[in-house]
């Protein structure tokens, strides 16, 4: 006999957002390693990614002794804040407890920066976020997918699939973003850019 997983009681008190694009075709490409972290983040906590609101793919789940929900938003990535908007002002959750997961092509695959709040970086999802919700004061987790090779496109390359070498790297730097989700849901933001950056 099966037993439906009980929803965690209460509103959810943080938002996990991991950005990407929602079609097959960009499944493993670099745009989508905010997506990948958040499926490997869902399997630690045993939850799937599967229902259709706020313009996402969502779930709830708990981390430590709070609630969250879990994002992929279904909206491509340049709008990714309208999703994040319609979340954030549903639970009315504040920027500072709604956490963003991007790639980052300033940083080599596999490297990781943490951030309490600041600029777009020149990142067409965060800057949407930002433009729609009128603040930059998000904690995001970037994850490097490698600099752009001087002949392409930027584009194309953010596009691109990861080689099998990068994927090991990517995919210890998956493992480490959602250690740093963890504790900064946990309030030690401090230690997961110790840890991690």
């Amino acid at each position: 006999m099966f037993f439906k997983k009980k929803e965690p009681l209460g509103s959810a008190e943080f938002i996990i957002a991991g950005l990407g694009n929602p079609d097959r075709k960009y499944e493993n490409t670099r745009h989508n390693a905010g997506f990948m972290t958040i499926d490997m983040l869902s399997e630690q906590l045993d939850v799937r990614v599967d229902r259709i609101k706020y313009k996402s793919l969502c779930a709830t789940a708990v981390i430590g002794s709070s609630k969250v929900l879990l994002m992929k938003p279904s909206t491509y990535m340049n709008n990714s804040g309208l999703a994040v908007k319609e979340a954030t002002s549903f639970f009315r959750i504040p920027p500072e407890k709604t956490i963003i997961i991007l790639d980052d092509i300033s940083l080599d695959v596999g490297k990781l920066r943490i951030r309490r709040k600041g600029s777009d970086g020149g990142h067409n999802g965060m800057k949407n976020i930002i433009y729609l919700s009128g603040s930059d004061q998000f904690p995001r987790i970037k994850i490097g997918v490698g600099k752009k090779p001087e002949q392409w496109d930027l584009a194309d390359w953010v596009l691109s699939n990861f080689t099998a070498t990068e994927h090991k790297q990517l995919d210890e730097a998956i493992s480490n973003a959602c250690e740093a989700v963890k504790l900064i849901v946990a309030g030690q933001t401090d230690k997961a850019m110790n840890l991690y950056n």
